[in-house]
């Protein structure tokens, strides 16, 4: 094994079809019209010398290193910002131009560090390696550095040198060391889009400033490393590097956090981690990365970690450490026994969205042939099962229709209850970057996001809707687009059901979907959602991001099958910059859906009643399966209360923490009498779990997860797992000792049998993957490279169905007791129920769950900021912090749920979506007042945490 290295040609890539022949150093090459001589140089095999120049960011021309010489043009220009062009004749080497980098690298060297065998960057230095690529040997000017390289000069304090920055928990900045080549500065304006980087100074006194000459962790930096990833030299260098040393060995895998599915390489010092950088050809993030991905990864050594399998008999007894071996026996043994007493239909489990689509895929194998049952569901429940019906029913298909790159021609974009600079903020980027070239904005939200106003982008159109009313904003929107002639005639005709868009038109034409009319439902003025829509149909491309602000509702699929229903009627399907987009949460939540895990469907969505499909699964199982659909995770809950399921086996969910009615699920773990969670720490799960199976992280196992757009990526183990098994042995040893045995060697071969099985997989192997790097379903004999735009020539289900939206008012309503109304969310330090991202340092950004409370109604209650505040719906209550902001709007307050010691979702309910039962998160009406300090509930229920999370002390045996 070695690094990987990824080729560096100094300026981005031309998009130009126009092709342009030149000849470098007596060489022809022939480039696309506009690339820069540096990178044709490059692509001819001559690495011209360069400091500020990297392909990441736009050509710059600062550091005069990378000089040539144009036959019939005077001077020596950059070239990184030269363009080719026809019949140029240059040459990179010659004297003259010899003696001009070297001039150049003395000024440099003479105000630089050298100490460059103690340095971070030894090995890795660009400006050491530049000074060899010149012949440099000595300087002229000397090595005093008086500017601003030592702290005291000549005897006398340096007014000019500053010390080093170490504010931030994963980077260090070194000012002594920067070379002003701007190329952090670049990164963060053009890669990021957060502006949060600046030269002050001028000359010799120039130098890299986070804001107003404020620390890295105090201004708004955002920790993506972008910045770090850029520096040439090691003025920004990860701790890590500085702690281990240089990598000496690498491997391409793909993040575990978001559903954008960042590619990193794991860089490694035997089987240590030293960094995850982000990788060039990595499709989803094209070597970009936020600081989740890049820095925490900590929690794979976290000292909290379970690596031994635990049984126990009740939950208020202790843990005991067993072997895998006993801990398979003690479960199968506990489930065979529920299934003997109260039924085959007795047990289920729920797959992992954060697992490789392998592991999800034999988890629900098993519960469908080795629990003989169909009692299979996943988080997708929870956040984007309205997605897979909505889109389903119009469109035919349970999934977006575009690639990430697609956003890049993208003419309108329109937001709708998603939070991407936040939530999934490397995709953020990208769409930040689309916007500030000219892209047109609609943000549709309750609360104030980032993309609302921030550095260099603004929302055309913000609709800051009551919760609960997209529906009818939707509605009035389709309202306009039909009664002003906005509607693409010819799309529909011809690529949707004529006699269905008629009866769908006229629904909307309705003066009750008029925007005047839905303004006082919704609170959004008439004339805005008049100009939104107007904008949206004729602004060129239009596309739909969204997210769980738009499915967490008990309208969810009504909602998705309206915004299908714009992109229709508008014609914006099945090309580049357009369409419908889910922006998924977590890494696999796409795969797990794939995979097989709701309970009437086997994998690719097809039903488990279907005689045909199921006979195709039989016989590759060799079992009988129960054509019948199983239990929804509300259906098993509220069937544990009344007695009748009574073992679960969870994998990789927290269910205690992420789903509604925390009370409602306590009762509900409490009454079975197995509960088997298979995870990396003790969750809050576990608290009411019998067995415990230790889980493997994505750097310990080999597999694949499927991101937002329907992308294939390979997982890469490039460590032993710590507790000894990857999840999908364990899985297996868990079957085996329930009598179903299920023989593999490698992931490799379950996904061999997944492609047999799954008519949008049959053409994806890992073979293929190791070719083409990813790929994205559907993969098929029709499609043996992929498909990165969906429905081009026509919808899969045939004709585009349009679907009449009415809107109806959640039952969930303020009134005299809880007259505001709660919303949910996440925060970009954190992710999901954090129990990743709270095991590392993270934690300094967000290190509790605060509510966000508009300046009004702070002042009626007598709140101020930082108070204690009692948050109580009709469901229950907790404690919290309050943040006094105008991000949210009079009557609405908004919070997260990272930390289990708010427990957010003992506020929600178990209103949910009429037709997935995705629970309605963003809709919670509550009252906020003050208090002391935590609730008797949350120290009811630390105390109990505490009480379950004991571990009995293990007992050597006598010699």
């Amino acid at each position: 094994m070695s690094l990987i290295h990824e080729t560096d040609y100094g300026t981005p890539l031309s998009k130009s079809e126009k092709m342009v022949t030149l000849t470098i150093d007596g060489q022809s090459i022939t480039v696309p019209e506009g690339t820069s001589i540096m990178r044709a140089a490059m692509e001819a095999g001559t690495q011209i010398p360069k400091l500020c120049a990297t392909d990441m960011v736009d050509a710059f021309g600062s550091c005069r290193l990378c000089l040539v010489e144009v036959e019939g043009r005077a001077g020596t220009p950059a070239s990184c910002t030269t363009p080719v062009a026809a019949g140029l004749v240059v040459h990179t080497q010659t004297e003259r131009l010899k003696k001009l980098r070297k001039g150049v690298m003395e000024l440099y060297i003479s105000d630089h560090p050298l100490d460059c065998l103690t340095c971070a960057a030894n090995g890795d230095c660009e400006l050491q390696d530049m000074a060899g690529a010149v012949g440099l040997r000595d300087v002229r000017y000397g090595y005093q550095g008086d500017n601003h390289v030592f702290a005291d000069a000549c005897g006398e304090a340096n007014p000019a040198w500053l010390p080093k920055d170490e504010s931030n928990p994963y980077f260090t900045y070194d000012p002594s060391k920067c070379i002003v080549c701007s190329r952090c500065v670049r990164a963060c304006e053009e890669v990021q889009g957060t502006f949060a980087l600046t030269i002050s100074g001028r000359g010799f006194d120039s130098r890299v400033s986070p804001g107003m000459s404020e620390s890295f962790l105090g201004s708004e930096c955002v920790s993506c490393g972008a910045c770090v990833q850029a520096c040439p030299t090691a003025t920004l260098t990860e701790k890590s590097v500085i702690e281990i040393g240089q990598p000496e060995h690498s491997a391409v895998t793909t993040c575990a956090y978001c559903g954008v599915g960042c590619a990193f390489k794991a860089e490694m010092r035997g089987e240590e981690v030293v960094r995850m950088m982000p990788y060039k050809d990595g499709k989803a993030n094209r070597g970009h990365s936020c600081v989740k991905g890049r820095f925490a990864w900590g929690y794979a050594t976290h000292k909290e970690r379970i690596l031994k399998p635990m049984i126990r008999e009740s939950i208020d007894q202790p843990w005991r450490e067993v072997s895998y071996d006993e801990a398979f026996k003690f479960a199968a043994d506990k489930m065979r026994g529920i299934q003997a007493k109260y039924g085959r239909d007795s047990i289920g489990g729920i797959t992992s969205s954060r697992c490789t689509n392998e592991e999800t895929y034999l988890v629900q194998k098993l519960i469908r042939a080795g629990f003989g049952n169909n009692n299979v569901d996943t988080c997708a429940r929870v956040c984007h099962s309205p997605t897979g019906y909505g889109l389903a029913t119009t469109f035919g298909t349970s999934a977006g229709t575009q690639d990430f790159d697609s956003v890049e021609d993208s003419d309108v974009i329109m937001v709708i209850g998603a939070n991407p600079t936040d939530a999934h903020p490397v995709f953020g980027s990208r769409m930040k970057k689309r916007l500030r070239q000219g892209a047109k904005l609609i943000v549709v939200d309750p609360r104030k996001i980032d993309l609302v106003k921030s550095a260099h982008v603004a929302a055309d159109y913000h609709l800051p809707l009551l919760p609960g009313t997209n529906v009818a904003i939707l509605t009035a929107m389709a309202h306009v687009i039909v009664t002003e002639g906005l509607v693409n005639e010819t799309f529909v005709r011809e690529r949707c059901d004529w006699s269905e868009f008629q009866d769908w038109a006229e629904f909307v034409a309705l003066e009750k979907n008029s925007p005047e009319a839905v303004a006082k439902i919704s609170g959004v003025d008439a004339e805005a959602i008049r100009g939104a829509a107007r904008l949206y149909a004729t602004g060129g491309n239009g596309a739909i991001y969204y997210g769980l602000g738009v499915t967490e509702h008990s309208q969810g699929s009504t909602t998705v099958i309206a915004i299908a229903n714009l992109a229709m009627a508008t014609g914006n399907i099945g090309r580049r910059g357009v369409g419908v987009n889910p922006l998924r949460g977590q890494n696999n939540v796409q795969g797990s859906c794939d995979m097989g895990s709701f309970p009437h469907e086997l994998p690719g969505y097809r039903h488990i009643a279907g005689d045909a499909v199921r006979e195709q699964f039989e016989a590759m199982w060799n079992v009988k399966l129960n054509p019948e659909p199983g239990l929804r995770i509300p259906n098993m809950f509220d069937s544990a209360i009344e007695g009748t399921f009574m073992g679960l086996y969870v994998q990789g969910e927290d269910i205690l923490q992420s789903d509604p009615n925390t009370t409602h699920v306590v009762q509900a773990l409490s009454s079975m009498e197995c509960v088997i969670v298979q995870d990396l720490f003790l969750n809050e799960t576990a608290n009411y779990a019998h067995v415990f199976l230790p889980g493997s992280t994505f750097l310990e196992k080999d597999g694949t997860f499927t991101n937002a757009e329907r992308r294939i990526q390979r997982v890469r183990k490039v460590m032993t797992p710590r507790n000894g098994m990857a999840d999908w042995e364990v899985t297996i040893g868990l079957a085996k000792a329930m009598g179903f045995e299920m023989k593999y060697n490698h992931p490799s071969e379950i996904m061999d049998e997944i492609a047999a099985l799954t008519p949008t997989f049959t053409g994806v192997s890992y073979q293929k993957l190791e070719e083409m790097g990813s790929v994205q379903w559907p993969c098929n004999e029709k499609n043996p490279e992929g498909s990165p735009i969906m429905h081009v020539d026509g919808f899969v289900r045939g004709k585009g169905k349009f679907v009449v939206t009415e809107y109806v008012a959640t039952d969930e309503r303020t009134g005299p007791r809880f007259p505001l109304l709660l919303t949910t969310g996440r925060i970009l330090s954190q992710y999901n129920v954090g129990a990743q991202t709270r095991r590392t340092d993270n934690v300094v950004w967000h290190g509790e769950d605060v509510l966000e409370i508009h300046p009004h109604d702070a002042e009626q209650r007598g709140i101020r900021d930082g108070d204690w505040v009692r948050l109580t719906s009709r469901a229950g209550e907790t404690t919290l912090h309050a943040l006094i902001s105008e991000r949210v709007a009079p009557g609405v307050v908004y919070t997260t749920f990272h930390h289990p010691l708010t427990q957010a979702n003992v506020i929600t309910t178990d209103y949910s979506d009429w037709a997935t039962n995705c629970p309605e998160y963003k809709v919670t009406a509550v009252q906020v007042s003050q208090s002391n300090g935590p609730s008797d509930w949350q120290k009811a229920y630390d105390e109990q945490a505490r009480n379950s999370r004991r571990i009995a002390p293990v007992v050597e045996a006598a010699e």
